[in-house]
């Protein structure tokens, strides 16, 4: 019996520790979702439902706002910014940023606006499309 009020005074505590983790974490998910300025509208967001193709992202779509979801492959330092090569499988795309420690290998969603760098060199263009984070 002493075996049995002992393992229930161990069980007991742990079960109100995972309840209490679990509504906490329910309740911030929640307020997170509820947030006005939280930049992501979560009712019309899914991941890959909102995503475009890296290979559907052309110099046409300059100024427009998108969203990306691939593995990094290659990191460059910038002053005062990070750039990182996104591959998504159909293609790869710079993203300039602010934010953000990614890991060559990392599965990332990105938000930013298409940009275009025209490059002429000897009579021919070797511009790039690339993204500036949101």
């Amino acid at each position: 019996m002493q075996k049995f009020a002992h393992s229930i005074a161990l069980i007991l505590p742990a079960k109100i520790f995972t309840v209490g983790l679990s509504f906490s974490l329910l309740t911030g998910l929640y307020a997170c979702g509820k947030g006005e300025n939280s930049g992501i509208n979560l009712k019309n967001f899914h991941i890959g439902a909102n995503v475009t193709q890296i290979q559907k992202i052309t110099k046409k779509n300059q100024d427009t706002t998108v969203y990306i979801q691939g593995k990094v492959e290659k990191y460059a330092p910038l002053i005062k910014k990070k750039a990182y090569q996104i591959n998504d499988s159909t293609g790869k795309i710079w993203v300039i940023t602010n934010q953000g420690n990614f890991q060559v290998g990392e599965q990332v969603v990105l938000k930013g606006n298409v940009q275009y760098q025209s490059v002429p060199l000897a009579g021919k263009e070797h511009g790039e499309v690339y993204l500036k984070e949101k």
